[in-house]
């Protein structure tokens, strides 16, 4: 496979996801390229093979009462609380619309609102530098999107207005489109009145009742841990100094290193749309991947 030129290279995205735009730039197929800009966990299963057992679920309107209710008993939580959104992005649109808000602290993801006043937002663990927040950190909504996989545990369970979480991480399938969010109240209203109608298709919710069955969060999260070790050790190894993480990524500041390994068909997450235009983000690979990225920094 075939370097791509320096002029040739395409920018990055706004939140991560380049492995597409690498491939076309490079002429190679999408799954050639080892993206790690998307900090996704690297032992789901295999979501395609799950997939093709329901595809008869494309000839039915969405019906989310089922999936609603198993991830609501997964979690623990009383059903009447959750909503299933088409993704991450649309739970934290549902909440901000309802609540408005602003982050606790900058750097924080772009998506969650900035109004300067109103309800607090935090990310936990702390996206983009990976952290877990410490056992009294506060905040009035909570982003959970990668905290089962930075803790094997589904939530916090903190009090809050809501709690966004996202099974698209947990189960490494943003195509699939699968988020939620759990309402201190006003869920019932948020799914009547302000989510579009059948807003998560029907192969999505076909599928939960096995994503959750599947799941193996305590497991997951050790490997994830035992993963991120490792590549941490390699990023030293080539001088880089990787910031402590509890997720399934690593922040670190390296100046080029996007376009460099870009050109080696890997892409990794910038993080200008943090306001760190020097940093990237890095998700933890599964050994395979560790592998490729080895002989790319090599190079």
């Amino acid at each position: 496979m075939t370097p791509l030129r320096r002029t040739a290279l395409p920018p990055p995205g706004p939140h991560g996801g380049d492995g597409p735009a690498i491939a076309r730039a490079l002429g190679w197929p999408l799954d050639d390229v080892l993206d790690l800009s998307l900090s996704l966990n690297p032992c789901a299963p295999d979501i395609a093979g799950l997939a093709g057992r329901h595809l008869g679920s494309l000839r039915h309107y969405p019906d989310a009462a089922t999936a609603t209710r198993l991830l609501a008993d997964t979690i623990g939580v009383d059903p009447a609380r959750v909503v299933l959104t088409n993704g991450g992005a649309e739970a934290i649109a549902l909440v901000r619309d309802r609540f408005g808000g602003t982050v606790s602290a900058e750097p924080e993801f772009s998506l969650h609102p900035r109004a300067g006043f109103g309800p607090r937002w935090r990310s936990d663990p702390h996206n983009p530098s990976g952290a877990l927040a410490v056992a009294d950190a506060r905040a009035d909504v909570w982003d959970e999107a990668f905290y089962p996989l930075a803790t094997g545990r589904w939530t916090a369970g903190r009090p809050a207005l809501a709690t966004i979480g996202s099974l698209t991480k947990v189960f490494a399938c943003p195509g699939l489109r699968l988020g939620y969010l759990i309402a201190g109240d006003g869920a019932d209203e948020i799914r009547r009145n302000e989510q579009t109608e059948w807003s998560v298709n029907s192969l999505a919710l076909a599928l939960v009742p096995e994503l959750l069955a599947s799941a193996e969060l305590d497991k997951w999260a050790r490997v994830i841990t035992e993963l991120r070790g490792q590549l941490v050790d390699l990023l030293v190894t080539h001088g880089l100094t990787p910031q402590r993480s509890d997720a399934n990524w690593v922040l670190v500041e390296a100046p080029g290193l996007r376009d460099r390994l870009a050109r080696r068909g890997i892409a990794v997450r910038d993080c200008t749309s943090f306001g760190l235009p020097r940093h990237v983000r890095i998700a933890v690979p599964d050994e395979r991947g560790l592998e490729r990225l080895q002989t790319a920094l090599a190079r």
